[in-house]
This record gives C-alpha cells, sequence and structure tokens, in this order.
C-alpha cells in the first residue's frame, strides 16, 4: 500500500496542468478579485478586510480543487481503462486504493493553501497572528477531506466521459453558491438560507472564524461533520458495488 501511495505522490506533483490549476489558480483569482480593494476598509460586520476575507475564499477553493478535481477524475478513468481491477487481482485492500487517492489529493492541497496565504501576505498586506496561520492552515487543509471523499465517491459513481461534466457541475456549484467567490450576502435571501447549508459556506466559514480569533460556530461544525459522513458513506457503497460488478 506504501508503494501505490508514493506512485500517486509522483503522479500528482508530475502533474503540471493539474499543478497549476489546484496551486496557482487560486492565487490569480484572488489577485483578480483583491487586486485594487482596499486593505483597511472592512466588509459588512465581519470586521474582516476584503483581502483577508478572500483570502480564507481562495485557499478553501485551492484546497477544494484539488481534492475534488483530482480524485474524481483519475478514479473514474482507472476504473475504465482497468487499471482499478488490476489492482483488485493484487493483495492491495481495497480501502488501500482509496487511501492512495485521498493522500496524494491532501498532498496537492497543501500548496495550494500555502500559496494564497503568501500571496495576500504578501501583496495585499494580509497580518495575522502566528497561531492565526497554524490554525488557518490546518483548518482547511482538513475540512478538504470532506470533499475528497465526494470526489471519491463522483469517481466511483460516474463513467469516464461523464466524470468531467458531473464533477464540474458540483465543483462550480458548490463553488459559487458556498460563497467562496463572492460574500453571500450579495445573494437574494432565500439563495442566502440555501448557501448557509452547503459545506462550501460551512467550510470557508470555519477558517474566518480563525481570523477573527472566534470560536468555530457549532452549526458549520455539523454541516461540515454530516457531509463528511455523508460522503464517505456514498463512496463506500459505491466502491462495494462497484467491487462485487467487477
Amino acid at each position: 500500500m506504501r508503494g501505490l501511495i508514493r506512485l500517486e505522490l509522483v503522479r500528482v506533483l508530475r502533474n503540471r496542468k493539474f499543478l497549476f490549476f489546484s496551486v496557482l489558480y487560486p492565487s490569480v483569482l484572488f489577485l483578480l478579485i483583491a487586486g485594487t480593494a482596499d486593505t483597511t476598509a472592512t466588509l459588512d460586520d465581519s470586521g474582516l478586510t476584503l483581502p483577508a476575507y478572500l483570502m480564507v475564499s481562495m485557499a478553501s477553493f485551492g484546497a477544494l480543487t484539488a481534492v475534488l478535481m483530482g480524485n474524481s477524475e483519475r478514479i473514474a478513468r482507472e476504473r475504465e481503462n482497468g487499471w482499478v481491477r488490476q489492482l483488485r487481482l493484487t493483495s492491495l485492500p481495497g480501502r488501500g486504493y482509496v487511501l492512495a487517492k485521498t493522500a496524494s489529493a491532501a498532498v496537492a492541497a497543501l500548496p495550494s493553501i500555502v500559496v494564497v496565504f503568501a500571496v495576500a501576505a504578501t501583496v495585499k498586506d494580509v497580518r495575522l497572528d502566528a497561531w492565526q496561520w497554524l490554525a488557518l492552515t490546518g483548518t482547511i487543509w482538513a475540512g478538504s477531506m470532506v470533499f475528497a471523499a465526494l470526489g471519491v465517491a463522483i469517481g466511483y459513481a460516474a463513467t469516464g466521459d461523464a466524470v468531467r461534466p458531473v464533477t464540474m457541475i458540483v465543483y462550480f456549484g458548490l463553488s459559487l453558491l458556498g460563497g467562496l467567490w463572492m460574500p453571500t450576502t450579495t445573494f437574494p435571501r432565500w439563495l442566502q438560507d440555501i448557501a448557509g447549508w452547503l459545506p462550501t459556506h460551512a467550510y470557508a466559514a470555519l477558517g474566518r472564524a480563525m481570523e477573527q480569533s472566534h470560536a468555530p460556530d457549532v452549526r458549520d461544525v455539523a454541516v461540515l461533520l454530516v457531509f463528511l459522513v455523508l460522503f464517505t458513506a456514498g463512496a463506500a457503497w459505491l466502491y462495494r458495488k462497484d467491487t462485487s460488478r467487477a
């Protein structure tokens, strides 16, 4: 199993196209959106400047890109070309394949978070205490596992031809409606109510709580935990179904 994990890590790190979209793309978006923003004016009643607010959004977006886009497409393609079937003929336990995919996605997610933070601190003068930087990094990185589980589920649910459009719909839908591209306060009231129950909204809210030196909201933690259970259970069921069909 360790050998497969190492192989997956090497494949991710050698994929320049994937690394660009998961590591550099969120930072580019951050600069485009926050490029001319005032670094002193606060946003609504959050007490955060727009660059600080967007920093968490784009770091969360980058981690989401790494774990969701990477997992779903690779798993679906490998199921289609027979690689997963070949692995089942070895002594590798079924959970080992899923663990290797999750580990490789987690490795790709961490640089995307750190690069956004570095750009925000150097270009837009975002300043936090050392413990806040560490807490933010750990929270966003750990929270990305919710979407890693979703990526596994999509990879086992969709065919090789359908996985990209399905993933893109989920990816852009969660990003937009969850408030990763713009504050949900700009939405109509009914859409704000929906956004409040999405995992991406809760995901970014945890990071902003760290920026404000607040304890995470219980509802946000509960929303993420519920979706983690649902996505993990769905991935496990789809994996068993795929195994029994092979």
